[in-house]
């Protein structure tokens, strides 16, 4: 890859190593499934296995069995019933994020099992916490800020929350191509109707399009400088889309979200955020 297309490289590449040899602290993720439990604790949709700490060790980590069938095996439910999957989906990806600064990072058909009630689904029993991102809370401010920008059509806070996001380097080009794969993730959280996910895709092909056509806008005008927390944001969001596509669920996704947001306050979250990373020994962003 020519040098102006890799000079962005370094953040990424470190971000994707620490998360690989958190994959194997068990201790760490341990903390991990504490901290869903904790956000979890009084939710009825979302169900968190419990540590079994004497059956536990440093290389072994030991979880209560939680019952529930694959997600996939749901694809030819009602829609209701689908949908029902899908909004638990939502909570348990971006709830976390905007009330907490976590997201579970790898989401694998795999990592999710659907609980139910007389045969019908009722919610998600959510799995494996060896992939946890954590942020501080103006990271996630800028998160919702972009959204804002887009939703306003209001250029300069696009730009300031890429910037407060950590995008270094940035050039008009690179600001429109950033702004091109910032509208096609976010797409149907701006969009106030009833849709699927993703109008005429296919799961495989979900945001291939997308960024080929951003990566090589970066390469031919960068380089840019990609924050390290972009990696498992974005990682995250296209699985996560790749669900939603599976289940061919149709949601008002703009309510949703919004619905989620809506008591955003950096001071709350950033309060609440302490104080369960703390009780779950979960180390804080920084």
């Amino acid at each position: 890859m020519p040098p102006r297309a890799t000079a962005g490289r370094s953040q990424p590449l470190k971000e994707i190593g620490a998360r690989l040899r958190e994959e194997l602290d068990y201790v760490l993720e341990a903390r991990h499934t504490r901290l869903y439990s904790l956000i979890f604790r009084d939710d009825t949709v979302i169900r968190v296995p419990a540590i079994e700490d004497e059956l536990s060790t440093r290389r072994l980590l030991t979880m209560s069995w939680l019952e529930g069938r694959p997600l996939l095996s749901h694809k030819d439910d009602s829609l209701d019933d689908r949908n029902r999957i899908a909004r638990a989906m939502f909570r348990a990806w971006w709830f976390p994020f905007s009330h907490y600064g976590v997201i579970h990072g790898d989401p694998h058909l795999g990592n999710y099992t659907v609980f139910g009630e007389e045969s019908r689904p009722m919610g998600l029993n959510l799995l494996d916490y060896g992939c946890i991102r954590t942020f501080p809370v103006s990271f996630v401010e800028g998160v919702i800020d972009l959204y804002k920008g887009l939703l306003a059509n209001d250029e300069p806070r696009i730009v300031s929350a890429f910037e407060r996001w950590g995008f270094r380097g940035l050039t008009t080009e690179l600001i429109e191509a950033m702004t091109l794969w910032a509208r096609f993730i976010y797409g149907p959280l701006l969009d106030d109707r009833e849709r699927t996910i993703a109008e005429d895709t296919r799961p495989g092909e979900y945001g291939r399009r997308e960024a080929f056509a951003v990566h090589k806008i970066l390469k031919e005008k960068g380089p840019v400088t990609v924050p390290r927390e972009f990696v498992f944001m974005d990682r995250a969001a296209i699985g996560l889309g790749g669900v939603f596509l599976h289940l061919a669920a149709r949601q008002n996704w703009y309510r949703l979200f919004n619905e989620t947001i809506q008591d955003f306050d950096v001071e709350t979250v950033a309060a609440r955020q302490r104080e369960a990373f703390i009780a779950a020994s979960v180390p804080l962003p920084v």
